[in-house]
């Protein structure tokens, strides 16, 4: 039977395939609807000449007009295309002809069988070509994929299948998106492994060679799904084969950029390496257009929750921003009672019941400031005790500055008791000790049943409630000792005096700045700077560690450069403040 649609349609991709035309090949393999006219009458022909079962005449027929090697055209060049893409082609046709739009599922297992035949393709001599169709499929699935893990009633007869099988197989089961992911995956490891072109990866017009212009694309889009899924695991995969075998981030394009280091930010912050995460996400954030302020706010929401653990709060510059609309409602309150070391505040703003408790959870920052900013609430509330009660010393007579801790114990008590005053509280917060509190707390026993006589006096015997579980000295002692031992905190305990002595006060550095070091420069200065998972610089090739790119005839220029050992400068100093402020 005559197919001239399917006879035009398949020149055309020779055509392409010679002039190694991968930009337009990905135009014309078309997936997603609306479909020009043309498509359709493509997929009658198939449905007619080449029905269902019949992929071995289908194949013929591609591999007549797709030969291995092209007479016309030298092989050395690399021309014509290999057995693998006309499986590919036949794989494209049979996905236009069987695929149904209204069972989503039915379509997401066609587009990544189909994706799994174009990778193949992705590895023969016109890999390159068919790069920008892979990642166009690579798309396409990622977002069916991501809309249907949105749509739970969808895929929840796989979910009851899967569950089916025995605990083992149970736990270690695959979602719909991590197995999307995975395929995706694939292509980013052909992307990686490339081994054409300069050892650094780089062509001459400091551009990725070969297929290495996919490498971060096809990562984004495994990353996007591991973190809908909350495979981190995964995640760091990805960043571990980059950091090995990428050529530097700086080579590719912005948009690229931006994404990477977002995830990368996002992936250490979930990790608790808090410093390395504002490094990547103040670099996504500076990269990142300011026409994009959906982006913006995405990278800005975790950089302000890294700056404010590591002890440096927003400034009214920076949430006068475009994107930053509507931060200062959630952020503030929290970098208020930071700074005055109001445990109270801090807790109630943190319960699982007040406003922006849904808000902080949903994007998984709640625990880490309720957690990692604690210490820093007990910090400015001893400062606050030395403000007010505690003796300065004289360095004359080197006498050092010392606090009561009975008074930090006083306050402590206080804060602590007012906190657990539901009575004290706002209508929408109430009062708690942790938010672990609520996993800690064993369920009340079943009533006793009565066995046996019973004196009628001891019916109605109720023990005492028990007492709320307040700091003792115990506590403060302990909660001072790791103020110290995390350098928030400079001097020693006296123990019989039940004091705080402060040490190291000179003539020209006060006992306040001695004993009460800045947060920020104390954490930052005992970071390590080098972020894993982002290649800022060239690998040696001998394997000698990480050098710069040097190249004959280039110009330096220098007049910027940092002296040896020093800190990179930070960009966000005008618009982030110390957590003392």
């Amino acid at each position: 039977m005559a197919s001239p649609t399917i006879d035009e349609f398949l020149e055309e991709v020779r055509g392409l395939l010679r002039d190694k035309n991968g930009i337009k090949l990905q135009d014309v393999m078309l997936l997603e609807p609306p479909l020009p006219p043309s498509y359709h009458r493509l997929v009658n022909e198939l449905k007619q000449s080449f029905p269902e079962h019949s992929e071995d005449a289908l194949l013929t027929k591609c591999a007549s007009f797709l030969p291995e090697y092209d007479a016309d055209y030298d092989e050395k060049d690399g021309g014509g295309s290999s057995p693998a893409f006309a499986i590919f082609a036949v794989k494209y046709f049979a996905f236009l002809r069987d695929v149904d739009v209204d069972d989503l599922v039915e379509t997401h297992d066609l587009l990544k069988n189909l994706l799994n035949y174009a990778i193949l393709a992705l590895s023969s001599s016109m890999g390159l070509v068919v790069l920008p169709t892979v990642i166009s499929f690579s798309r396409t699935l990622a977002r069916l994929a991501m809309g249907l893990d949105k749509r739970p009633e969808l895929i929840a007869h796989l979910e009851r299948r899967e569950s089916s099988f025995g605990s083992e197989e149970a736990a270690e089961r695959v979602t719909l998106v991590e197995g999307s992911a995975n395929v995706i995956r694939e292509a980013f490891k052909k992307c990686l492994s490339e081994r054409s072109g300069p050892l650094s990866g780089i062509d001459s017009n400091e551009k990725p060679a070969g297929r290495r212009v996919g490498i971060y694309i096809t990562a984004n889009l495994c990353l996007k799904l591991f973190f809908q899924c909350r495979k981190l695991r995964s995640a760091e995969q990805i960043f571990s084969n980059i950091y090995q075998q990428s050529p530097p981030l700086v080579f590719f394009p912005a948009s690229q950029r931006v994404t990477y280091l977002y995830y990368l930010g996002r992936y250490l912050f979930a990790n608790s390496h808090f410093f390395r995460a504002q490094l990547a996400l103040q670099a996504a954030y500076d990269q990142c257009h300011s026409r994009c302020p959906k982006q913006r706010r995405l990278i800005l929401v975790y950089l302000i929750t890294s700056n404010i653990i590591l002890g440096r709060f927003p400034g009214p510059e920076l949430l006068r921003r475009r994107e930053a609309t509507g931060l200062s409602e959630k952020f503030l309150p929290l970098c208020s009672a930071i700074a005055k070391g109001d445990i109270t505040s801090f807790r109630r703003l943190l319960d699982l019941e007040s406003v922006n408790a849904d808000w902080f959870l949903r994007r998984r920052i709640l625990l880490q400031i309720s957690n990692r900013c604690e210490i820093l609430v007990w910090r400015s509330l001893a400062r606050k005790t030395f403000l007010l009660s505690g003796s300065q010393g004289d360095t004359t007579n080197k006498k050092a500055a010392t606090f009561d801790l009975n008074d930090l114990l006083t306050l402590a008590i206080h804060l602590e008791s007012k906190a657990l005053s539901p009575a004290s509280a706002d209508n929408a917060l109430k009062g708690r000790l942790h938010t672990n509190f609520i996993f800690l707390t064993p369920p009340s026993p079943p009533p006793l049943e009565i066995v046996g006589y019973t004196d009628p006096d001891l019916l109605t015997f109720e023990l005492p409630p028990a007492p709320p579980d307040l700091p003792t000295m115990s506590f403060i002692e302990s909660l001072v000792a790791s103020l110290v031992e995390q350098d928030l905190l400079h001097g020693y305990i006296s123990h019989g005096a039940q004091r705080f002595a402060i040490t190291g006060a000179k003539l020209t550095v006060t006992a306040l700045e001695v004993g009460f070091p800045g947060v920020w420069e104390t954490l930052s200065g005992r970071a390590d700077h080098e972020v894993p998972g982002w290649v800022r610089e060239e690998k040696a090739s001998s394997g000698e560690g990480v050098i710069a790119k040097f190249e004959q005839g280039r110009v330096i220029n220098l007049s910027g450069a940092r002296p040896a050992g020093a800190p990179p400068p930070s960009r966000t100093n005008s618009v982030l403040r110390s957590a003392d402020d």
